[in-house]
């Protein structure tokens, strides 16, 4: 479903603030693959993401999704291909704009609009369906507007949005982060049902090591730039948290400075 060939990228070229970000990336991710991505500050992580949505262009190499190249097209083009989750629950959303516009905005995401009336009944009935499914008692406020929501019920939303039209790729950047640990605890619980009910192919970064384990079918490690763990399968399901950070010490030669990811343990 997705492969990345030797991409780099640097930022600020030629300036005193030089920094690269990204070193000759190169991976593959089938159909219904769900990786979660770890790694400390300036890993690279969201810049990897952010490559892969077409937010910056790439200096070099090549990303395919679903078999087109799509290593040179403008963000808005990748975009009916593409979800995406962001860690800020106000991003992804219209906060004056009711939850059923909201969700008839995501659905409509790629196609021709003309003049008919909104959100038609039929809509309506479908996206209670769906609402219901979350358990947060959205399908009874519909025409709330959705500024006025949690940032939990936010967040929730937005994944269901990201996924209404099942997407060649589902990007998730830290996107329970900015939540409490109980809120967080129940938006992943909806990703994994979404992701893994849905038969979606889904991209996660996250700072907590736990979460990176249990979750997914895969796990990549990233540091200066670089991926310098790649694990799968039972291996993956045998591993610790203290594995992990031996696995990080080795493949990048120092200790793990994060305090986010080591608060996370």
């Amino acid at each position: 479903m997705l492969k990345i060939s030797h991409v780099s990228k640097t930022f600020n070229r030629g300036t005193i603030n030089e920094r690269r970000a990204l070193t000759d990336i190169s991976f593959e991710m089938d159909k219904g693959d769900f990786v979660t991505v770890i790694g400390g500050n300036g890993a690279g992580k969201s810049t990897l993401l952010n490559m892969i949505a077409g937010v910056y262009p790439i200096d070099c190499g090549t990303i395919f999704l679903d078999g087109v190249n799509i290593s040179r097209k403008p963000e808005y083009k990748r975009a009916a291909l593409l979800g995406r989750v962001f860690q800020d629950p106000m991003q992804g959303t219209a906060a004056d704009m009711q939850i059923d516009e909201n969700l008839a905005l995501a659905a409509r995401r790629g196609r021709s609009r003309g003049l008919s009336w909104g959100v038609t009944k039929q809509e309506r009935e479908e996206y209670r369906e769906k609402l219901s499914k979350l358990g947060l008692g959205l399908e009874d406020r519909m025409t709330v507007k959705v500024g006025l929501l949690s940032g939990g019920q936010r967040q929730a939303l937005t994944l269901l949005m990201a996924s209404l039209q099942e997407p060649k790729l589902l990007l998730l950047d830290e996107h329970t982060a900015a939540l409490d640990p109980k809120t967080a605890a129940k938006v992943l619980e909806l990703t994994e049902e979404i992701v893994t009910g849905g038969g979606l192919t889904a991209m996660m970064v996250t700072h907590n090591m736990k979460d990176a384990i249990h979750i997914g079918n895969r796990l990549i490690m990233m540091h200066e730039g670089r991926i310098i763990y790649d694990v799968r399968g039972d291996e993956k399901k045998n591993l610790t948290v203290a594995a992990l950070l031996e696995k990080f010490e080795q493949a990048s030669g120092g200790t793990l400075d994060n305090d986010r990811m080591l608060l996370a343990k």
